[in-house]
């Protein structure tokens, strides 16, 4: 081993120095992001401007031999699952599948229970297969139209979509086919319907007291004379409920996906053996897949590709008017997506290798309870990174054979930490540069400094979820 290597680096300086370039790199990140630049470009910067503080030498191959095939590794995985879910929920758009179900949840909550209808509307599209990204589009509308009616101040409409769409349905309930929920699966050999009944109660949790905190704030705003307010920005349009589809055939997709990825995880596990190998005529070697690896991806993608054919079934005449420069729009922001998301991943992988994050994984390893340790390890880097799946995707790329070696040590079940390392993605998250957050404000036309006091406070109440959740495990043992 050549001296400029990081493993030699450390004996040349101090502890304390190796760890400073650790959190110079992830602050480095953060400010960028909360500044608005791009993930995809500064995500390798921070990586490299750590590299070049700890081995200079070892700039060129850290970066074409660990960033990139890091990065690149991501997207073989993840890619096609940004890509079908980004066109199933553009498609649920176009064909005004989102509008129905929003509008008939409204009618039957009544404008008495705006912020709880909001809420289930969101948390029905985004547990249905829909982007979080579409969501705060699609639902929007109509928590503006809603909330006007109520005479509810329309600062607290981020923190209603936040409750709904970036929390209990992101990454609590079991087989939701977000993201979130599908990274454990190729660490641990999980499915998306990992540890059931700690997902359920983490959801049941969020929902009751997200609730109880949002209604309080109404409440608040009602005793102060505070209405709607006036003057707003990015204010929509009248909906025309008229014309809406009936919202059982609106909500007939969602269930397909959801139903259909449960069926898919299971047969695909009893169709194929452990380990798949395939040859065919032209290949000079056998390919071999590992079916734990793969078996959540390729259920949720056959069930995204089973939702798309339902929906051109349902809604062919309004989908194909629009769907070559809709579906060009949903590849694009699944580009973006994923590269940003595989861009931190690459940046996780550069950051694990240093020394200073030795030491940090060392004093996290001191944690003594497997489960607390994960939670907190994953939370702290998905808001360091302003990423559930960026800050996941780091501390299971780095310390996932640490948490299962921990687990199998004290007789815990592999989904037990798929469930918890998922809840825990989406705690301290949705921090001021988190791309969701800031999406969600622009769409609103609102500020941070209007609305995220609320935002973060079920930030808040998600993170406390990880913790409810692994207490109840510990009293009971159920999972």
């Amino acid at each position: 081993m050549t001296p400029w290597l990081p493993a030699s680096a450390t004996t040349l300086r101090s502890l304390a120095i190796d760890i400073v370039i650790v959190i110079l790199a992830l602050v480095l990140l953060m400010v960028a992001a909360y500044r608005g630049y791009s993930v995809i470009l500064f995500a390798p910067i921070a990586a490299l401007v750590a590299v070049l503080l700890t081995a200079p030498q070892a700039l060129p191959p850290i970066f074409t031999g660990l960033f990139m095939e890091k990065m690149v590794g991501f997207l073989k995985l993840y890619f096609p699952v940004f890509m079908l879910g980004a066109v199933f929920g553009k498609l649920i758009e176009l064909s005004g599948f989102s509008q129905a179900i929003s509008a008939s949840v409204i009618r039957f909550f009544g404008q008495r229970n705006a912020i709880l209808s909001i809420v289930l509307v969101c948390a029905l599209l985004t547990y249905g297969g829909v982007s979080l990204f579409v969501a705060v589009f699609a639902v929007y509308p109509f928590a503006a139209e809603i909330f006007r009616g109520a005479n509810i101040p329309k600062r607290l409409i981020p923190g209603t979509i936040a409750l709904g769409a970036f929390t209990f349905t992101m990454d609590s309930l079991p087989g939701t086919p977000q993201i979130q929920n599908i990274i454990p699966t190729t660490f641990f050999g999980t499915d998306t319907w990992a540890a059931p009944i700690l997902g359920c109660l983490g959801g049941v949790f969020i929902l009751v007291v997200g609730m109880l905190y949002l209604d309080w704030r109404r409440r608040q705003a009602a005793t102060a004379g505070e209405g709607y307010g006036t003057g707003h920005a990015q204010e929509p349009e009248q909906v025309d409920a008229s014309r809406l589809v009936h919202p059982l055939v609106a909500v007939l997709p969602l269930v397909v996906v959801g139903v259909s990825n449960l069926i898919y995880t299971r047969w695909i596990a009893a169709a194929y053996p452990s380990s798949v190998e395939v040859q065919l005529a032209g290949m000079a070697k056998p390919l071999v897949t590992q079916l734990t690896s793969v078996t959540a991806i390729w259920a949720v993608l056959g069930a995204l590709v089973t939702g798309i054919v339902v929906v051109f079934a349902l809604a062919y005449k309004r989908v194909i008017v629009k769907v070559a420069d809709g579906t060009k729009a949903a590849v694009a922001g699944a580009l973006l997506a994923s590269m940003n998301t595989a861009s931190e991943y690459g940046f996780g992988a550069v950051i694990a290798a240093l020394p200073g994050f030795l030491a940090v994984k060392n004093a996290l390893s001191a944690i003594p309870n497997p489960l607390v340790n994960e939670a907190i390890t994953v939370t702290t880097l998905a808001g360091i990174t302003g990423s559930a799946s960026g800050g996941m995707s780091i501390a299971l790329a780095a310390m996932a054979e640490q948490f299962i070696a921990a687990a199998n040590a004290a007789g815990i079940s592999p989904e037990v930490l798929h469930r918890i390392a998922s809840m825990a993605s989406g705690g301290m998250d949705t921090l001021p540069h988190n791309g969701a957050v800031i999406t969600l404000l622009a769409v609103t036309g609102l500020t941070h400094r209007q609305s995220y006091r609320d935002i973060f406070a079920i930030t808040c109440v998600k993170t406390m979820a990880v913790f409810v959740a692994i207490a109840f495990f510990y009293l009971t043992g159920l999972y």
